[in-house]
C-alpha cells in the first residue's frame, strides 16, 4: 500500500522539482517582455495560412488515398510488370525526403519537361505523390488482411471485378486501414510546414514573413506551435474514437 502511494505521487513531485530547477535557468526578463498581442494583430493573415495548411493536408489525404488505393489494387495484379512498377514507385517516393522531392519538382522538372508549375501546384504535387506511396502500402496491407475465404466466395459467385472490389474486399479492408490512415494524415499535416521552402503561403511561411516584419519570432512561433499541437491532438483523439467505434462494431 505504501509503495503504491509513493508511486502515485512520484511523477508529480519529480515534474514539480524539474520545473523549479528549470526556473532558475530561464531568462525571466525576456519572458516578461514578450508581447503576444502581435498574434492577435495578424490573426487574419495567420488564419488564411492555417486554412491553406488544412487545404494541403486535405489534398494529401484525399488525393493520396485515391491514388494509393488505385496503386494498391494494381499491386494485386497477376501481371508481374505492373507489380514491379508499383513497387518501384512506392520505394522511390517513400525513401527520398519530401524536401528533395519538392525542390526537384519545382526547379528541375520544368527544365526537363518544359512545364512550369506555381509553388502551390508543386507543393500539392509533391505532397500528394509521397502521400500516395505511403497510402499504397497501408491499403495493400488492408487488402491482404481480408480473409482468403471472402476472396474465394466472391470468385465462386462469379462476381464482376468491380463488384468484388467495392462490395466484398474494400469494405472490411477500410475498417482495418482507418487508424493508420488517420495517423498518416496527421503526419502530413505537420509535414506541410516543409512547403515553406517553396514560399507556399501556408501557416509556417506566413508566420516567418510576419516575424521578419515585426521582429517577434518567439511570440509568433510559440503561438504557431500551440496551434499545431492543438490540431494534431484533436486529430489523434479522433483516431482513438474511430478505433473504439470500429472495435464495438466488430463485437
Amino acid at each position: 500500500m505504501k509503495s503504491a502511494v509513493l508511486a502515485r505521487y512520484a511523477f508529480p513531485s519529480s515534474a514539480l522539482t524539474l520545473l523549479v530547477v528549470l526556473s532558475f535557468f530561464l531568462n525571466w526578463e525576456l519572458l516578461l517582455s514578450l508581447d503576444f498581442s502581435v498574434v492577435w494583430e495578424y490573426r487574419e493573415v495567420l488564419w488564411r495560412g492555417l486554412l491553406l495548411t488544412l487545404l494541403l493536408t486535405a489534398a494529401a489525404g484525399f488525393l493520396g488515398l485515391f491514388f494509393g488505393t488505385v496503386l494498391a489494387i494494381v499491386s494485386q495484379s497477376p501481371i508481374a510488370v505492373l507489380r514491379w512498377l508499383v513497387a518501384a514507385y512506392v520505394e522511390i517516393w517513400r525513401n527520398t525526403p519530401l524536401l528533395v522531392q519538392l525542390i526537384w519538382i519545382h526547379f528541375a522538372l520544368p527544365i526537363v519537361t518544359g512545364i512550369s508549375t506555381t509553388a502551390l501546384q508543386s507543393g500539392i504535387i509533391g505532397i500528394t505523390l509521397q502521400a500516395s506511396a505511403y497510402f499504397t502500402e497501408i491499403v495493400r496491407a488492408g487488402i491482404e488482411a481480408v480473409p482468403k475465404g471472402q476472396w474465394e466466395a466472391a470468385h465462386a459467385l462469379g462476381l464482376p471485378a468491380r463488384t468484388r472490389w467495392l462490395r466484398v474486399v474494400l469494405p472490411p479492408a477500410i475498417r482495418i486501414m482507418i487508424p493508420p490512415l488517420v495517423n498518416l494524415v496527421i503526419s502530413f499535416f505537420k509535414a506541410t510546414a516543409i512547403l515553406s521552402v517553396l514560399q507556399v503561403s501556408e501557416l509556417m511561411t506566413v508566420t516567418n514573413r510576419i516575424s521578419n516584419v515585426t521582429f517577434k519570432p518567439i511570440e509568433l512561433f510559440t503561438a504557431v506551435a500551440v496551434i499545431y499541437f492543438i490540431l494534431g491532438y484533436v486529430m489523434s483523439r479522433a483516431t482513438l474514437k474511430i478505433e473504439h467505434v470500429l472495435q464495438r462494431s466488430e463485437r
